[in-house]
């Protein structure tokens, strides 16, 4: 039986530690719901503003915020800026049914690892939970379009220096963490770059941004390590 306890609370440790930010109680009610029929994600508390959220997020070191825009007091904008600058292992994926390129670009630029309409599946909202928590960023197919819209360069399609150095190390297999401390430069910068490099590619992922990059000669070809 204590073998069978400690398999337990290694478990609940084990889970993605997920705090839900929505001035709606009845959507913060169902996404609590929703996440909660995943065994690996566990959601340690809510908040129904950006103060709220910013304090909770202090006080609970979650892995992942799932961030609400448009709220009283503060908003979700705001609070990201101030959470990921406090915790910068804390990475905040948003939740809204905004798609407009300003609410966009804002929140990326503010530190956002991923940016979901409130349409999306459990499925999705679940996996771009997950894929947040490992340090990789999430963008809602017509959200990656909205932002190509708006910081896609002119065709063909060209990366700055540091984003085609950011890409390389993602070919390499680095994770954003290492290419950081690779290039000097700040995890959330390296999620921004990234973010910028899928809105120009319209890719929503990391192995399709490399791909798409490959075959459009923006990246020399992968050697082995």
């Amino acid at each position: 039986m204590a073998a069978a306890g400690e398999r337990a609370v290694a478990g609940a440790r084990a889970a993605i530690q997920v705090l839900v930010v929505d001035d709606h109680p009845v959507v913060r009610s169902g996404l609590v719901g929703m996440l909660a029929s995943q065994p690996d994600l566990r959601v340690v508390g809510t908040a129904a503003d950006g103060y709220e959220a910013v304090a909770r997020a202090g006080e609970l070191r979650p892995d992942v915020v799932l961030m609400d825009l448009r709220m009283p007091r503060l908003d979700g904008v705001a609070a990201i800026e101030r959470i990921t600058a406090a915790g910068p292992d804390v990475a905040v994926l948003v939740l809204t049914t905004y798609d407009g390129d300003a609410d966009i670009v804002r929140a990326v630029a503010a530190g956002a690892a991923g940016y979901l309409l409130k349409d999306a599946p459990l499925e999705t909202l679940a996996e771009a939970v997950r894929a947040v928590a490992r340090g990789e960023t999430v963008l809602a197919p017509p959200v990656a379009a909205r932002l190509a819209s708006r910081l896609r360069a002119p065709d063909p399609v060209t990366l700055t220096r540091r984003e085609t150095e950011v890409l390389a190390a993602v070919a390499r297999g680095r994770t954003n963490a290492e290419i950081g401390r690779e290039l000097f430069i700040g995890e959330a910068t390296v999620k921004t770059h990234l973010l910028r490099v899928f809105a120009k590619l319209q890719v929503d992922d990391r192995t399709h941004a490399v791909t798409a990059a490959l075959e459009r000669g923006l990246l020399p070809p992968i050697t082995p390590a």
